[in-house]
């Protein structure tokens, strides 16, 4: 899973992102339309993982990841006759955003636009998606209408059907309706995806506050998360070389736990995504599986191979083991589980995937 941190130039989205990741990146004050990109892997916190490394002592203990890509560059304008080059390739290659609104003061930062207006930043990246999408949806419907022209009826079934669904986005687009909202099954979510629509992507949108943490934005949108959160503070306890330190400083500030933390986590449920487990004295591991998916394509996610030739799980419930506290006081109660194909993964599943060698 890859997200991307975007936001108005002197927003903060450096600082978010190294609060986020725990890296070092210089942070300075920076002009409109300077590209720049940063890329890190985040472990994604999972104290079930911590209880089954204890229990299994395994050789590595191996916890789901998400990047974060910190997109630097986008403005208002950006979208005039559609977004292109890098910027577009980036936006492109995320599953999501992670949207950083600026709600700090600091004379030293020169706010954009001069005024601290949280609503306005927000507004102003959304329209740039909104304009960008709706370009790509014209040019789109430009190219069918003219393979309708040239082809005739033999293109009718093919291209009539996609015209239809670009018109409704279209006519959400040119409402300020994201795409996002406009109630799209999931399989035209998955024909669409190609697209690179920015305003389908989910978004958490992140109120970076300064010293005194304010109210999230209120942001009735749908597959949104909205959040408030001390970047700056988060980001310098974060570089703190150890937890000692770190913990004295967060009974300092009165954190219980860092919003870093609950924002990680927070994407993956942003983006649909569970996690379920592998355990053994090799290795305990979680692996992200989309809600809904079934036990061969859990598999899948191991190894292809592990999905095509796919017999059966065995299948432990997380909870079902952490309280009889083995795996044999497991089997003894009737609580360990052999399921088909048809089995649909659920979040905290310990799975062991019995499959056929050599099937193609």
């Amino acid at each position: 899973m890859r997200l991307g941190i975007i936001g108005l130039p002197n927003s903060g989205k450096t600082t978010i992102f190294n609060a986020l990741t725990g890296s070092n990146i210089e942070t300075a004050a920076v002009s409109s339309g300077q590209f720049e990109i940063h890329t890190a892997v985040v472990n994604v916190p999972d104290e079930r993982i911590d209880r089954l490394s204890a229990m299994y002592e395994p050789k590595k203990t191996i916890f789901a990841t998400i990047t974060f890509v910190d997109i630097g560059g986008l403005d208002k304008g950006i979208s005039q006759g559609g977004l292109k080059g890098q910027f577009r390739n980036e936006l492109q290659q995320v599953d999501g955003f992670v949207h950083v609104v600026r709600g700090f003061v600091d004379e030293t930062v020169p706010h954009p636009y001069e005024t601290i207006d949280a609503a306005r930043d927000l507004a102003i990246i959304d329209g740039e998606f909104l304009l960008s999408d709706l370009v790509a949806i014209e040019n789109r419907l430009q190219k069918l209408h003219d393979e309708l022209r040239i082809k005739g009826k033999k293109a009718e079934p093919v291209v009539l059907p996609e015209i239809e669904m670009m018109e409704r986005l279209k006519a959400a687009l040119e409402d300020e309706t994201p795409l996002r909202d406009i109630g799209l099954t999931a399989d035209e979510i998955k024909t669409l995806r190609g697209y690179g629509f920015m305003s389908l992507k989910p978004v958490i949108v992140l109120l970076n506050c300064g010293e005194e943490l304010a109210e999230p934005l209120a942001y009735p949108h749908q597959n949104t998360f909205s959040v408030s959160m001390q970047g700056q503070l988060e980001a310098e306890i974060r570089a703190l070389d150890d937890a000692e330190s770190a913990a004295m400083f967060m009974e300092e500030y009165n954190i219980s736990e860092l919003m870093s933390s609950r924002v990680i986590r927070m994407s993956y449920e942003l983006m649909a995504i569970h996690a379920f487990f592998t355990v053994g004295k090799d290795e305990v591991r979680a692996w992200s599986v989309a809600r809904g998916a079934t036990a061969p394509e859990a598999a899948g996610t191991i190894h292809s191979d592990l999905q095509k030739g796919f017999i059966r799980a065995e299948v432990m419930r997380y909870e079902d083991l952490i309280e009889l506290g083995s795996e044999a006081a497991l089997k003894q109660a009737g609580k360990f589980r052999l399921e088909g194909r048809d089995y649909v993964v659920h979040d905290g599943d310990i799975l062991n995937i019995r499959f056929q060698t050599n099937v193609k």
